[in-house]
């Protein structure tokens, strides 16, 4: 079983009017934690979408017009992923997402390959959550010690690091270092 560790910066949270501007996933062998492969790309837009962005999301990000200029046009970066997943044999069954944003994450990566071409090239449509992993795993060692059920539980991806002494998420917030964190913390709290 392969794991896609996808995550995705844009252009601000409304994947209706926002846009994709930087992507990196990495693929990883799950029984060994072998990796297979990483790719990351900025991605190009024309001025009148880079002017709907919103200014909070960019503030986490980071990006400016400078970076975006920089990027691939989003053809491109499709025709990429495309061959990548090709290459490692991404096939629904034997691999799956894993974000700790699903939702997010794969209303802006269906901008980059729409979901039908996912369905066509028969691509994992199962995108797991690291909040949820953790909170299963939490609840289960919370029943096991007869520990009352939490009133709130904090789910942000650097609050589950900080309950395995990681440090947070790389400041400002790139899709990569994004990747990265993730694998971090999923590692943690599978105890791999």
């Amino acid at each position: 079983m392969l794991g896609i560790f996808l995550d995705i910066e844009t252009t601000g949270l409304d994947p209706f009017k926002h846009s994709v501007v930087d992507i990196a996933l990495k693929i990883i062998e799950l029984p060994t934690q072998t990796l297979l492969a990483t790719y990351q790309s900025l991605v190009k837009h024309p001025v009148d979408i880079w002017e709907k962005r919103d200014l909070i999301s960019m503030q986490i990000n980071g990006y400016t017009w400078e970076h975006i200029s920089q990027g691939q046009e989003i053809a491109k970066v499709s025709c990429e992923i495309k061959e990548l997943f090709n290459s490692v044999e991404i096939q629904r069954g034997k691999a799956v997402f894993i974000c700790q944003n699903p939702g997010f994450d794969r209303a802006f990566f269906s901008q980059i390959v729409d979901v039908y071409a996912q369905e066509k090239m028969n691509w994992p449509y199962h995108w797991l959550d690291l909040a949820s992993m953790y909170w299963t795993i939490s609840h289960l060692k919370r029943v096991e010690k007869r520990e009352p059920f939490p009133v709130s539980m904090n789910l942000s991806k650097n609050a589950i690091a900080k309950q395995y002494f990681l440090p947070p998420e790389q400041e400002p917030h790139h899709a990569l270092n994004g990747v990265d964190h993730l694998i971090q913390c999923y590692q943690a709290v599978l105890n791999l």
